[in-house]
């Protein structure tokens, strides 16, 4: 079981998260302020330290130095607010490991300490623990009867025993990292690592160490050697999300990793070789990012030698209702809750929907839903105002629009929907992109794409 301690000084937020942990297995201590966290570091060991940035007394950059001091592998994470992100960055290059944003979701935290803690057993370990980590992959993680998914399930079953290096393309939110990971759990690296990271959610500074890892003395904070995912995913896979929005100076490294088979850490003089698998995704269009030089060509050659694309929700409506009762089931069961079903205005409304942040979208739509229901299903009141006032005017229709009108079309019931939204939450871009099962870096690149921002550029 991994020990875990977590430093806030505002207590609700501190209690939040050991109940959180706790529930999820974890045995989480908490301490008030940094001065106590440093006592319970000099005490006892743990295996990842979660940390607010600004505190009274021993702030954030104390605790991760005494941290580091103390015990060197063990990771740290910083918890700022919104307009703080540059301070998380300059504790990342003094040593934490990553940072989340209040207000944050529970959800993110689990994933972020999920992939540090078997990081951090990768590195301790070494290669018996991607053993360990296996878990036999199971299909119905992948939900739904339409001809687009069955064609997805084919492919994978297909390219999972090859070596071949794959792109999966769609939009956000539409399970690319699930189809990853089923490609990787059917393959003969099944009992490999199997890593993540996203390009665009990291700064560019720190990507680069993050990919190809770095030698103690490479840069001020670096005090310890730590390996690359590219290393520590050596025979197994890396999955490269958001991988166009990979600085082009990265993209020349991976290049060179893929035609070469080796990697160079910052700092260091000498290559490892490494035998990793690259599975890649993207939201963006590849082919014209290459036409403005955003992305080089030969990267892109290198990573496409199969393309498995998943096509938006409202493409494959027939695959709702299934995806809906599949999410009940499964959020009703971690809740304790007695709701079982949907009433059937309720499944129309969701059917008619457009579901501009796809399946993620669905999910935090039934998870909110559970939450209003009350009785043993879930009605049409249940669900957000939002979604069934766009759901009545946007019944599938049964004309086939042109390819362009419909690109048309879509954009601009998405720019509607975003903008609604900052308008009933008064421009709260957190809450915007957590009700549309977006990331805040997605909603950014929208409201910039719709030029929104500008109506917002105070919030």
């Amino acid at each position: 079981m991994a020990k875990i301690l977590v430093v806030d000084d505002e207590r609700d937020i501190r209690e939040s998260l050991e109940l959180v942990l706790g529930d999820e297995g974890y045995a989480v201590d908490g301490a008030a302020d940094g001065l106590e966290a440093i006592a319970r570091l000099k005490a006892g060991t743990y295996d990842l330290v979660i940390t607010d940035l600004k505190m009274s007394g021993a702030d954030g950059y104390e605790v991760l130095r005494q941290s580091r001091k103390l015990a060197p592998t063990t990771p740290v994470v910083m918890i700022t607010a919104f307009g703080s992100i540059d301070s998380a960055v300059e504790a990342m290059k003094l040593g934490a490991e990553d940072y989340i944003v209040k207000p944050f979701q529970h959800g993110e935290i689990s994933i972020t300490i999920g992939r540090l803690l078997e990081r951090r057993q990768l590195a301790l370990d070494g290669p018996r623990c991607g053993r360990r980590l296996n878990r036999r992959f199971d299909r119905t993680k992948i939900v739904g009867t339409s001809p687009a998914i069955a064609g997805i399930l084919a492919a994978v079953e297909k390219v999972a025993p090859t070596r071949a290096n794959i792109l999966i393309t769609g939009e956000s939110g539409t399970g690319k990292g699930l189809i990853a990971e089923a490609i990787h759990r059917n393959s003969p690296r099944k009992d490999r690592p199997f890593l993540s990271i996203n390009c665009a959610a990291i700064p560019e500074p720190l990507l680069e160490s993050e990919l190809m890892g770095y030698k103690r003395g490479a840069f001020t904070g670096a005090n310890t050697d730590k390996p690359g995912l590219m290393t520590l995913a050596d025979g197994g896979t890396l999955f490269l999300d958001e991988i166009g929005d990979m600085p082009a100076m990265l993209q020349s490294k991976s290049l060179k990793v893929l035609e070469s088979g080796e990697v160079l850490a910052l700092g260091d003089t000498k290559s490892a070789r490494v035998d990793v698998r690259l599975i890649s995704a993207t939201n963006k269009n590849l082919q014209n990012c290459i036409e403005e030089k955003a992305f080089r060509e030969d990267l892109y050659y290198r990573l496409n030698v199969i393309e498995i694309h998943i096509p938006p929700l409202r493409e494959r409506r027939e695959d709702i209702p299934q995806l809906a009762r599949h999410f009940l089931g499964e959020l009703a069961a971690a809740a304790g809750s007695s709701v079982r079903g949907f009433a059937p205005g309720a499944l129309e409304a969701l059917s008619g929907y457009i579901w501009p942040g796809n399946v993620r979208e669905l999910r935090n739509v039934i998870e909110r839903a559970l939450v209003f229901a009350g009785g043993d299903t879930i009605s049409r009141n249940d669900l957000p105002p939002q979604l069934i006032a766009a759901a009545s005017g946007n019944q599938p229709a049964t004309g086939s629009p042109p390819p362009q009108a419909l690109r048309e079309m879509v954009t601009e019931y998405e720019k509607g929907v975003i903008a609604r939204m900052l308008n009933q939450t008064n421009g709260n871009k957190e809450i915007v992109a957590r009700n549309l099962g977006l990331d805040l870096t997605t909603l950014y690149r929208k409201l910039h794409k719709f030029e929104l921002a500008p109506n917002w550029a105070r919030k």
